[in-house]
């Protein structure tokens, strides 16, 4: 475990709050955490708190200078618990199951108050399934029994995860396609919808959890309304200030195109369902989304950003 930014024989701050980091890859498990760690980084240190990172070494770059960098994995055994020193609340992201326990009773141990947890939109669908073969409910599980306060996030697709790739059916290959070609081939092109919320949104919902008590032994669907294919391609091109022709792709063939980009076969099957069972029943889902309580709205005291925001804010990415 390496150390930047900080020398050692500083005094340990009081009321730090330590955000965790693991690089984006195509395993289970995975979701932008590095993305949604700066814009997280940023909204604290902004109110004051003293920030601690620890990061995988592919996620080292990019951090707001104030914070105290730590180079390391959430997902590997800690051999003692100093990153916790002085810690009174930890954004839990990118943990594993086989390591958080151990993990969790270090943080108990130095004294963490508060665990905010950023966990998977529909891990109760895994109390069906033998324990064993849990993972999101395994490490909320194991959270919920550590012995220390704790909120656990559940977000949807997060806008920003075209950038880091960590979902095979929010956009990743758009970049490449919309520069080189001005096109989008998606399958359920017709009607084909996903939920998403913008990073800096799921930050501050984080934020807000990391700082309160009003969020304590809460599950937070931090879910933002479905939006489908069509209407994420036009405010891009919209951004762009460009037309993009959009092809429309049978399953079978968006499952080759991910499979050759590396997508294991669980991830690929998720995400097909979930673009379907959102286009079929849009209305139903819909209608979930806006009478979830407390609104991501209500959390974070401003409106949630929108698809237009973040391709404005994106707009270089396409062009």
């Amino acid at each position: 475990m390496g150390v930047s930014r900080s020398p050692q024989s500083l005094p340990i701050p009081e009321g730090v709050k330590l955000l965790t980091v693991v690089a984006p890859s195509k395993d289970e498990g995975n979701s932008p955490t590095g993305l949604v760690g700066r814009h997280l980084a940023q909204q604290l240190l902004a109110a004051g708190d003293p920030v601690r990172v620890l990061a995988e070494p592919a996620e080292c770059s990019g951090w707001p200078n104030d914070v105290h960098l730590v180079t390391g994995s959430i997902r590997q055994p800690l051999a003692f618990g100093g990153i916790f020193a002085g810690v009174d609340a930890m954004f839990l992201a990118g943990a594993h199951p086989a390591t958080v326990e151990p993990t969790l009773a270090l943080a108990r141990d130095a004294g963490v108050r508060r665990i905010v947890l950023l966990s998977s939109h529909g891990p109760e669908y895994e109390q069906w399934n033998p324990p064993e073969t849990w993972y999101w409910l395994a490490i909320e599980r194991a959270v919920e029994r550590c012995g220390i306060a704790w909120t656990h996030i559940r977000p949807s697709a997060v806008m920003g995860s075209v950038i880091s790739g960590t979902y095979p059916a929010t956009g990743s290959d758009w970049p490449d396609s919309i520069r080189a070609e001005g096109t989008v081939r998606e399958a359920f092109w017709n009607n084909g919808h996903y939920p998403f919320i913008h990073e800096d949104d799921l930050a501050a919902v984080a934020a807000a959890a990391m700082r309160t008590d009003r969020c304590t032994g809460s599950i937070l669907e931090a879910v933002g309304l479905p939006l489908s294919t069509r209407s994420r391609v036009r405010s891009i091109a919209d951004a762009i200030g460009r037309d993009i022709r959009g092809i429309d792709m049978t399953a079978a063939e968006s499952r080759a195109v991910w499979q050759r980009n590396g997508w294991p076969e669980g991830a690929i099957d998720v995400r097909l369902y979930a673009l379907q069972e959102y286009g079929a029943r849009l209305a139903e889902l819909t209608e979930w989304t806006l009478t979830q309580r407390p609104s991501v709205a209500e959390i974070i005291g401003r409106p949630p950003r929108t698809y237009d925001d973040w391709a404005v804010e994106n707009a270089d990415l396409f062009r």
